[in-house]
């Protein structure tokens, strides 16, 4: 065969039959909460560095997850105990909030790794905590196969694991798979033989487990969030989580995966007031019943900037006092401090989405007409707000939380509140 011949049969990145390569150096450790901060900050500027044009083109960010996941950040929260720096919730949020305001879509890529290293870490056997977080922390990637497409409800899961020799295969067809593009090994959400939740986790190279980028949502269009198709792909006994203990019962895995999802929508809201507030001051022309020489003194535009500024750090701060009430709830969880960390953390959510919509619609009317010309693409705030903001119905989490304070009921057991 002549070189060119082989060339052509080698898929190119993101195409079915791709995978990453894996880490060529170990990735850095980081080791305690305040340079996870710091690192979060110099990857803000990396992020937001061609965010417009990766989402105009819809151009996955290889290269920049690499920069991700070797910068430590994927690695944090496993517990110091297994060579990470265990840091609090209240970090975490900080860290995707700060990422996410330079590119919510490539910072959403890491956040279902951080659900699978809770599940390692109240689920797994030492053996598997000792292999799984060292892959991590030595710069492997998680991605995600939980939700599927077709079911009922989102807790309807065909995907099935059956006993296969010495080994199990894992079949089933997965949507929503944020991060399993990117991946280096892909945990699987399945119904083993008795029908409990299962987390099977496979190696991205394996045969029979085919990602493929069919996502199509106007927002966080580089996030690949589209299939995995599983044809009976082998899973080592080593490699099966026996995931129910914390699905099926009360735990803080719920609540922590949520705590990251509105400190994403946080992020999108400081991007598109950063952005606001660049236009306002250098670009944009005050309105001609103003009287004003710049956009900036318009005293409306002022009055609308304090606005959001004001509602978004409500936002921050019911986000912040989410993460310690989870702090809490880890340190001791038991029934009533899990349903007050699913209450604050939905909280949370509420503001951070109202503040995250509209924060990104603000931005065109303050910037005025100029601002919504294709060149600068800064509708991609709100695509992103209101694509990401749909992840769990905020009208729910109304409820749950009235539901809580007025009839001291409390929220479900299931992962999505």
């Amino acid at each position: 065969m002549s070189v060119t011949a082989a060339a052509e049969t080698i898929p190119l990145a993101g195409e079915p039959g791709w995978s990453p390569r894996k880490p060529t150096e170990p990735a850095h450790v980081i080791a305690s909460d305040e340079e996870a901060i710091a690192v979060a900050e110099q990857l803000k500027p990396i992020f937001a560095e061609g965010a417009r044009e990766r989402d105009r083109e819809r151009r996955l960010p290889f290269e920049e997850v690499d920069v991700f996941s070797q910068s430590g950040l994927w690695g944090i929260t496993i517990p110091k105990a297994y060579g990470g720096a265990g840091v609090s919730q209240v970090t975490l949020a900080k860290v995707f909030a700060k990422l996410a305001a330079g590119d919510p879509s490539l910072t959403q890529i890491a956040q279902n790794s951080f659900e699978i290293i809770d599940v390692i870490r109240l689920t797994g056997s030492e053996a598997q905590k000792r292999d799984l977080f060292g892959k991590v922390l030595s710069g492997y990637r998680l991605g995600n196969a939980f939700s599927e497409f077709k079911g009922k409800n989102v807790e309807a899961f065909e995907s099935r694991l059956v006993k296969s020799g010495s080994q199990f295969t894992v079949t089933g067809e997965k949507f929503y798979s944020t991060g399993a593009l990117f991946a280096h090994l892909v945990p699987i959400v399945a119904l083993d033989e008795e029908g409990h939740v299962v987390v099977a986790v496979a190696d991205r190279d394996s045969t029979g487990l085919t990602v493929i980028n069919d996502w199509s949502a106007f927002g966080q269009r580089t996030t690949a969030s589209g299939t995995v198709k599983l044809d009976k792909v082998k899973i080592d006994p080593s490699r099966v989580l026996p995931a129910h203990i914390v699905y099926e019962n009360q735990s803080a895995v719920g609540p922590q995966s949520q705590l990251i999802h509105a400190a994403i929508d946080a992020g999108i809201a400081r991007g598109a007031l950063e952005a606001t507030i660049d236009l306002v001051k250098n670009h944009a022309r005050p309105w001609i019943d103003s009287g004003q020489d710049r956009a900036s003194d318009d005293p409306y535009t002022i009055s609308a900037i304090g606005d959001t500024v004001i509602k978004l750090h409500a936002a921050e701060a019911l986000l912040e006092r989410a993460g310690r009430q989870l702090d809490a709830t880890i340190a001791a969880p038991d029934l009533a401090s899990i349903g007050l960390a699913k209450v604050a953390v939905a909280e949370a959510k509420v503001l951070t989405t109202d503040i995250a919509l509209q924060a990104a619609s603000k931005l065109f009317e303050l910037a005025g007409t100029r601002s919504t010309l294709g060149a600068h693409n800064l509708d991609r705030f709100w695509r992103d707000a209101r694509t990401h903001t749909l992840h769990d119905p905020v009208r729910w989490k109304y409820h749950a939380v009235g539901q809580f304070y007025l009839n001291d009921v409390q929220p479900p057991m299931h992962s999505w509140i």
